[in-house]
């Protein structure tokens, strides 16, 4: 399809408003980033920065923390995305039948996305707390001992344990729409066919839940790649930085440590990945609307 010469006038000026909101509230910050991460700041010298070329980045890729928090995050999001899908989506199969007779306990089910992430961290902290919390008492009432769930061993799946719970909500509403958009005409189709439970979700609704599946998978491992607040609430960096992720180690090298060369020229790395993840993820949509 050719666009005309008036079209894209049309679109340019229908765009603007958002490139000039963009530039005017997005633009300004990203140049100052740029030049902080290229340069030795502090509090004391915010206003006149010293270029110091790429050290800052020579410092972050040298640090070996830097590298825990960026497998820690990778690790987490991973786990999280994948589980938080799989569940979202056994139980948008399982419960179709019943939300479709009873819709208005989908927002009860959404309930746990509704609690700030630092409240439920705050909570689990609470709960969880090895000499406090009920959890461990009761473990220790009724067995004789309870394991350490925010030590070492076990903070990790403790975490992403935490993060599942308060998550699979939102991927059960994304395949609950996704399932109940597929026309009732496929399935009566396949039925006919003599496609018995199983080999109709395989073979003709998972396919046609594609699209949604892949899209929750990259919404929930970004957002769990860049998970800060509830972690921090619960357990903040970890024993010898064990549970910090890339968030929290820009964080603590900004405020903590006022390395704000360093923890600019972090953020700077971070959002250049999540960039080229969203990049590569575009294009691979791209390819298969053209495959289809």
């Amino acid at each position: 399809m050719i666009v005309g010469t008036g079209e894209r006038r049309e679109n340019a000026l229908l765009a603007a408003p958002l490139v000039l909101f963009v530039l005017a509230f997005l633009g300004f910050p990203a140049i100052v980033d740029l030049v902080y991460s290229v340069s030795a700041v502090s509090f004391e010298t915010l206003r006149a920065p010293t270029l110091v070329g790429f050290d800052n980045y020579r410092d972050v890729l040298a640090d070996e923390a830097f590298w825990r928090a960026t497998g820690f995050s990778l690790r987490f999001g991973l786990i999280t995305a994948a589980l938080e899908c799989a569940f979202g989506l056994a139980l948008a199969v399982f419960l179709a039948p019943l939300l479709e007779r009873r819709p208005w306990l989908l927002a009860i089910l959404m309930l746990p996305i509704m609690v700030a992430p630092a409240m439920v961290g705050l909570m689990y902290r609470l709960v969880l707390h090895e000499f406090v919390g009920p959890v461990p008492h009761y473990l220790y009432a009724w067995f004789g001992d309870s394991p350490s769930f925010l030590g070492p061993d076990n903070v990790f799946t403790t975490l992403v344990v935490i993060e599942v719970l308060q998550w699979t909500p939102f991927a059960l509403l994304l395949f609950h729409v996704a399932y109940q958009g597929i026309s009732p005409d496929v399935r009566e189709a396949a039925t006919l066919d003599g496609a018995g439970g199983w080999a109709l979700f395989r073979h003709i609704e998972l396919p046609l839940m594609l699209p949604t599946l892949a899209v929750a998978l990259f919404i929930r491992f970004v957002d769990g790649f860049r998970v800060f607040d509830n972690v921090y609430v619960l357990t903040g960096s970890g024993a010898g930085g064990s549970t910090t992720s890339l968030s929290i180690y820009i964080y603590l090298a900004f405020f903590k440590a006022g390395e704000i060369g360093r923890a600019v020229a972090a953020s700077v790395l971070l959002f250049a990945a999540a960039f080229a993840a969203v990049t590569l993820f575009g294009r691979l949509v791209r390819r298969r609307k053209v495959e289809a």
